[in-house]
């Protein structure tokens, strides 16, 4: 079991250290899935976990900040997933396709401890990640190196990229669309099928199977 801690620079208290931080967190993001980002309010956090708000004010400056406290744990707990996925492959092609596979599914149970709903967890990732950076305040939030988790893990995949063809000009820019388009694929499946060619069969694999396509037809050697 492993415990992973996002950088204290997003809290103004580590929610880890006390019953109400973890509940906060925890039941923080049941009901940011349940009500999406923009009605979930620290006011309707507090009501449910039968706190007041300025006592989740404590821990965290805002909503987004909570927002991105968990989707820093969500990327940390990925990178660590990939590592550990990949310890025993050598071909690189192979660990490619694995991280492909990590980035579309569901975060597995059982190798932590941190209560998160991960069900919860993955459907807040696609619908919400890209509001912590596309807003206004992303200079200040990146001085602080907030974004580092997400950083670190589209690092990673770029290393795998140039460890299977060092002569590929784009590794880190083609790393960081791959996660994205990961999300969007399966929003896009989910929402707007006619945005992708997975609506007749809208299954993981089917994007998945794009996305090895995608990549490999990028960075295959001539």
């Amino acid at each position: 079991m492993i415990r992973i801690q996002p950088g204290n620079g997003l809290v103004l208290r580590d929610p880890e250290d006390t019953q109400l931080g973890r509940n906060i967190v925890r039941q923080g993001l049941s009901l940011m899935y349940r009500l999406g980002f923009e009605h979930f309010t620290f006011k309707k956090l507090a009501e449910e976990i039968g706190t007041t708000e300025a006592s989740i004010y404590r821990y965290f400056e805002n909503k987004h900040r909570l927002l991105l406290y968990i989707l820093n744990w969500y990327w940390n707990f990925l990178e660590y997933l990939v590592v550990f996925s990949l310890q025993n492959m050598e071909d690189s092609e192979q660990k490619i396709r694995k991280v492909i596979e990590l980035l579309v599914r569901e975060l597995p149970d059982g190798m932590d401890n941190s209560g998160l709903d991960k069900k919860a967890l993955y459907e807040i990732v696609i619908a919400e990640s890209s509001k912590v950076y596309l807003n206004k305040e992303v200079g200040e939030i990146n001085s602080h190196h907030l974004f580092k988790p997400y950083k670190d893990l589209c690092g990673r995949i770029a290393s795998l990229f140039q460890e299977y063809n060092p002569a590929y000009q784009y590794p880190r820019s083609l790393a960081s669309t791959l996660v994205e388009m990961a999300h969007f694929q399966y929003f896009f499946m989910v929402h707007l099928p006619r945005l992708t060619d997975f609506s007749d069969a809208p299954e993981t694999d089917n994007i998945i199977n794009f996305l090895d396509h995608l990549v490999f037809s990028a960075i295959r050697k001539p």
